[in-house]
C-alpha cells in the first residue's frame, strides 16, 4: 500500500527515479568490489580498506533506496539483468591493478553517480515527494563525502 497523501504522479515518478538510482548504486557497489579485490601498490592496505568501507556505505544506500521503493508501493528492481541494462554508470575496467589508477576510476564513478542522485532530487522534489527527497539528500551527502575520501589520495 503506497504512502497516503502523495499524488499518484509523485509516487510513479519517485519509484521510477529511485529504481534508476538503485541500478547505479548496485553497479557502483560492484565496481568498488572490483577495485577492492584487485588493487595493488604502495598504498595497498589503506586503499583496499577504504574501498571496502565505501562499498559498505553504498550497500546501505542500496538498501535504503530499495526499501523506499517498497514503501511507495513499487517493486525494487535490482537483479543483475535489470542493473546491467539500466545503470548509466560507465563500466568499470577489469584490467586495472595500480592503486592510484583504481582511485581515479572509483572517483569518476562516485562523482558520476552523485551527480545523477542530485538530478534525481530535483525531479522528485518537482513531483512533490519530500520524503523521498530526504532519502536522496542523505545519500548524496554520503556519496560526496566518500568521493572526498577517495579523491584525497590523488591530492585533490
Amino acid at each position: 500500500m503506497p504512502v497516503k497523501g502523495l499524488k499518484d504522479n509523485a509516487i510513479k515518478t519517485s519509484i521510477e527515479t529511485l529504481n534508476a538510482c538503485l541500478a547505479d548504486l548496485v553497479a557502483l557497489g560492484l565496481a568498488l568490489k572490483q577495485a577492492h579485490w584487485n588493487v595493488k601498490g604502495r598504498n595497498f592496505i589503506g586503499i583496499h580498506e577504504l574501498f571496502d568501507a565505501v562499498y559498505a556505505r553504498v550497500a546501505d544506500g542500496v538498501d535504503v533506496v530499495a526499501e523506499r521503493v517498497q514503501i511507495l508501493g513499487g517493486a525494487a528492481l535490482g537483479t543483475v539483468e535489470v542493473v546491467s541494462g539500466a545503470a548509466k554508470m560507465k563500466a568499470y575496467p577489469t584490467n586495472v591493478v595500480e592503486d592510484l589508477k583504481h582511485v581515479e576510476e572509483v572517483s569518476k564513478r562516485l562523482a558520476d553517480v552523485g551527480e545523477r542522485v542530485r538530478k534525481s532530487i530535483e525531479v522528485i522534489s518537482e513531483a512533490g515527494d519530500e520524503g523521498t527527497v530526504d532519502v536522496l539528500v542523505g545519500l548524496s551527502r554520503q556519496l560526496d563525502k566518500d568521493l572526498w575520501f577517495v579523491e584525497s589520495h590523488l591530492g585533490k
